[in-house]
């Protein structure tokens, strides 16, 4: 496997996951930047953000994948999903993360929801 294939697995776990895969895979601190919010969270309040099941039907498209330093990459996607409450959403990401002794950690976190009509 590569890092970007790598990084782009624990994607799809922030997506299909609950909790546990921010607990396990997030950075003891993450910038997350949202259209209606930008904030530094630290670990566990990202992880209660995270309800299990709040997405399904999950396709992430790869766009981009940079790789900064050998500690540092950046992979983009475009994210289409089924909200729980059956919602469409689709948006461009990219996250950023950094390698520490027991792997991958996402440091930042950035999404941008596609409006209907650019699709």
């Amino acid at each position: 496997m590569t890092i970007e294939t790598d990084l782009l697995a624990l994607e799809d776990q922030f997506w299909t996951g609950g909790p546990e895969a921010y607990i396990a895979h997030a950075d003891a601190s993450c910038l997350v930047v949202f259209a209606g919010m930008a904030a530094v969270m630290d670990r566990d309040a990202i992880a209660k953000t995270a309800e299990k099941g709040r997405w399904k039907d999950v396709r992430l498209t790869p766009t981009g994948f940079l790789q900064l330093a050998p500690s540092v990459a950046v992979v983009a996607y475009d994210a289409e999903a089924t909200r729980k409450d059956g919602a469409a959403h689709k948006a461009r990401v990219s996250s950023t993360y950094v390698k520490r002794d027991d792997g991958w950690k996402l440091a930042a976190h950035q999404q941008t929801e596609i409006a209907a009509e650019e699709t």
